[in-house]
């Protein structure tokens, strides 16, 4: 800090005070939170919101197009499948499916993943090698490939799914977690802590714990979109949610015989998956912008 030599004192330098100029500035992302909340109605409300039972069927009603066709009807807003089945309403009904999938996995599979890095990163040495290692093994094993064991041996279903995805998905969170508490161990805070006479349990979940959970948050929201992808993926396989239950990823399947005569069985199930899971990413960036305090300075 330089001296100014006329007044003899030290010469503080100028804070600039101006506001961050719009274009630094990380707005609410809106049009994420709208499209991720407009689902989440959809699921939670699809008897309500459903102009019809998603598993009825009406073979007189097959391949209507949407109502903005000539052959369309407004009773059909997005058109019907093979079967006559309403395509709006199992595009409801399969929100609930897949948002359910993403949420129920993701929290399994961060909670124990956070376990194992906590847990992995406190005690280092053997204890860190060995947790580190299974984390490696687990990370290598594809997660469809898992899924289709399960669907053989025991028959898809939406429990098999969830498990077959937690199985996978917990070692990244282990990974990342156990990465910031070997940051946090260097740090002086901890070692007041040890002095003061905290034991293991208590500073991993009053000390360590609370320091990961923005970087724990960001994950979750990231990683729903990516078990929204994987489990319309096993749907498409036959592996997921096996009919009549809708499920996107196998009305996408459905209508892939019937791309060119009847294009909307596969587009509007598509489009729900593509907005979703952008949404999502989108909000865990913005996530990820405003809960890292580096990147909240810039």
């Amino acid at each position: 800090m330089p001296a100014d030599p006329a007044a003899g004192t030290l010469a503080f330098p100028e804070v600039d005070a101006r506001p961050l100029p719009a274009s630094r500035r990380r707005r609410l992302p809106v049009v994420s939170l709208g499209i991720v909340s407009v689902f989440v109605l959809l699921a939670l409300l699809a008897p309500v919101l459903s102009p019809a039972d998603p598993v009825e069927q009406s073979l007189r009603n097959r391949f209507k197009p949407p109502v903005w066709d000539e052959a369309g009807s407004s009773k059909y807003l997005l058109g019907t499948d093979r079967l006559g089945r309403d395509m709006l309403s199992r595009i409801i009904w399969g929100s609930r499916v897949s948002l359910s999938a993403g949420v129920v996995t993701v929290l399994l599979a961060s909670a124990f993943g956070a376990a194992v890095g906590l847990i992995a990163g406190y005690y280092g040495g053997r204890v860190d090698a060995t947790l580190m290692r299974v984390t490696d093994a687990t990370m290598s094993f594809p997660v469809i490939l898992l899924a289709l064991i399960l669907a053989v041996t025991v028959g898809p279903s939406f429990t098999n799914v969830v498990i077959a995805i937690a199985v996978i998905l917990w070692a990244r969170y282990a990974r990342v977690i156990r990465g910031q508490v070997l940051t946090l161990m260097e740090l002086d805070f901890i070692a007041q802590a040890r002095i003061a006479g905290a034991g293991a349990w208590r500073i991993i979940t009053r000390h360590l714990l609370p320091n990961t959970m923005n970087t724990l948050v960001v994950l979750l929201t990231l990683q729903i979109g990516y078990v929204i992808i994987v489990e319309a993926s096993l749907s498409f396989l036959g592996a997921g949610v096996p009919p009549p239950t809708p499920a996107w990823g196998s009305m996408i399947a459905e209508g892939r015989e019937f791309v060119t005569s009847a294009w909307w069985v596969s587009f509007f199930p598509g489009l729900a998956i593509l907005l979703v899971v952008l949404a999502f990413n989108l909000l865990g960036d913005w996530l990820r912008d405003i809960l890292d305090p580096k990147l909240r300075q810039l």
